[in-house]
């Protein structure tokens, strides 16, 4: 007779998709049945570190006393109305809120429901900037190889068409522009040349681009690099001079993960239109926002246009909810030093992985750790190995990082780093052997 757990994985590996994996996989998912804290706990009764903080998002960790008290609140108030034509509270309080943390030139606020979403309203509001304005030559945006915005069809079109995911889009994907990824790695000495390629395509093609879009400081899913903020003021000086508008994708970094409460604040510099998303609401539930300035509004409503867009499910009150009782707990917290410990032990744990042939390079900058390879990564191998060290790790291309919960322990942040460690090191035997064989 087939357990029940048997059964539901069964289930789940016959009828379920999951991201970037086959249908009918040659494997079960790990099956989760509760979390707490920094802990994931397994079916079989098991507790493991989540490292990733679920994509990145949750970062206060699970079940956090004062967030469910905002749900459970907001449940009995609304859990839904439409923002066409209303508006509540938790929106209006959420985009206050917001207002204030991000630059001074932010003042006007579109909520959506994914960061992907929020992406496709940025380049919304770009080209709608420059058309109702009479200029509809300004239609291609100019990203970077190894950028990564989102899986919808305008924020592929600014992902990185190699590395990306989304080559087999490719031939019905707007077309855009290509600049070489930042390549001056976070602390180095700056030159010029670091620029050069991204201030040539722009000084040649300045006329038909309506908007820069790039990952501040850190690029993510398109490769984890970590860059220098000269690069960055360049970018934005670059935009000044050929009056393009600067599209800033924060979803991954902003709320502080990078040790600043969003990553442009490295370069001191102003967006047009910033994107945030994920740790918004601590990871709870999908909430995103689009953010810009009084000016581009005013271009995009010139001659009596509005933004095209609105989501069923825009300003849902009971993620603004959430997301307003998780701005509260980050920023009542001491969440700078929190990050600074996390990068300290982070540099000085996952150093060790250097001295492994396999390993490339290891970097990090606040709480977020990589130890690159050589190679790419077996998940078929690493994801049980990672279990059995107690942790939920989620390698890809030739990348193991974290991204873990702010609320994370030294003694927790060590087992974690040592996992690292530990299946980093049988990989590369078992990798050794394979050639061998």
């Amino acid at each position: 007779m087939v357990s029940p757990e048997l059964y539901r994985l069964e289930y789940d590996r016959e009828h379920i998709l999951h991201p970037y994996a086959p249908s009918n996989p040659p494997s079960n998912m790990t099956f989760v049945k509760s979390a707490k804290g920094v802990y994931l706990e397994l079916e079989n009764g098991q507790k493991i570190i989540d490292a990733m903080s679920s994509w990145w998002s949750v970062i206060h960790g699970y079940n956090v006393e004062s967030l469910n008290t905002a749900a459970v609140e907001q449940l009995t108030k609304m859990s839904h109305v439409m923002f066409g034509g209303i508006t509540h509270e938790p929106a209006i309080k959420l985009a206050q809120k917001l207002i204030e943390i991000t630059d001074k030139h932010l003042e006007r606020v579109f909520f959506s429901d994914s960061g992907s979403v929020a992406v496709e309203v940025a380049l919304k509001m770009a080209f709608q900037y420059w058309n109702s304005q009479g200029n509809s030559q300004k239609n291609k945006i100019l990203a970077f190889s190894k950028g990564y915005h989102g899986d919808t069809f305008g924020a592929m079109s600014v992902c990185d068409p190699i590395t990306g995911m989304h080559s087999a889009f490719e031939g019905i994907l707007h077309k855009n522009i290509f600049a070489d990824s930042p390549g001056c790695p976070y602390g180095a000495k700056w030159d010029e040349k670091y620029i050069s390629d991204f201030a040539s395509k722009l000084e040649q093609n300045h006329k038909e681009i309506a908007a820069v879009i790039i990952e501040p400081i850190v690029q993510g899913a398109g490769g984890m690099n970590i860059y220098s903020p000269s690069f960055l003021k360049s970018v934005r000086a670059l935009c000044n001079k050929y009056d393009v508008l600067l599209i800033l994708d924060e979803i991954a970094t902003g709320f502080g993960r990078t040790g600043k409460l969003f990553a442009y604040e490295y370069a001191n510099i102003s967006p047009d239109i910033l994107c945030v998303g994920k740790a918004l609401t601590g990871g709870y539930m999908s909430l995103a926002a689009t953010l810009t300035s009084k000016k581009v509004m005013q271009g995009v409503e010139a001659n009596g246009n509005v933004l095209m867009h609105g989501p069923t499910f825009m300003a849902n009150p009971l993620a603004c909810a959430v997301a307003n009782a998780s701005l509260e707990l980050l920023l009542n917290s001491p969440w700078k030093e929190k990050i600074q410990n996390i990068q300290t032990q982070l540099n000085e744990e996952l150093t060790k992985c250097e001295a492994l042939t396999i390993v490339k390079a290891v970097r990090t900058l606040g709480a977020i750790g990589v130890v690159e390879l050589h190679e790419e990564v077996d998940l078929d191998f690493m994801t049980p190995a990672f279990i059995k060290e107690g942790v939920w790790v989620r390698p890809f291309l030739n990348l193991v990082y974290i991204m873990p919960p702010f609320v994370i322990t030294k003694e927790e942040l060590t087992h974690l780093t040592s996992a690292i460690f530990t299946v980093v090191k049988a990989y590369e035997c078992y990798k050794a052997n394979e050639k061998k064989v």
